[in-house]
């Protein structure tokens, strides 16, 4: 009976993880969707409204910390949060041509950054 409750458990537990996965795939696949209809300058990003799905294409300019870069195109510079399990950090050394996808993140102190969802090395 144990064993029951326990499969049981495992079995529900399985399913809500794969269900949020799905979500955040199809969240993901949404945002490069739309960021791909949207390319903009680092600039336009800079000023867009938060949770804007967004392209920019730029060149890495330098890793401010692990996971944040920073992102230069003919415009300005920007912040792009690229997680580990994107792109290979070695990859993206300075003078690295990237296209971002991602969407845009606005704060109320520090400057706009865009939240990367999928990085093209170009």
């Amino acid at each position: 009976m144990m064993k029951l409750k326990t499969a049981c458990i495992m079995g529900s537990l399985m399913a809500v993880v794969s269900a949020s996965a799905l979500a955040y795939d199809a969240e993901d696949q949404h945002i490069i969707t739309a960021g791909g209809k949207n390319l903009v300058t680092v600039a336009q990003a800079a000023k867009a409204a938060d949770e804007t799905a967004v392209s920019v294409t730029g060149v890495i300019v330098r890793e401010i910390k692990p996971e944040h870069y920073e992102l230069k195109d003919k415009s300005g510079t920007i912040t792009v949060e690229i997680d580990r399990d994107l792109v290979v950090p070695a990859k993206l050394k300075p003078g690295t041509k990237v296209r971002v996808y991602g969407e845009v993140d606005t704060h109320r102190i520090k400057p706009t950054d865009i939240e990367a969802v999928k990085v093209d090395l170009l």
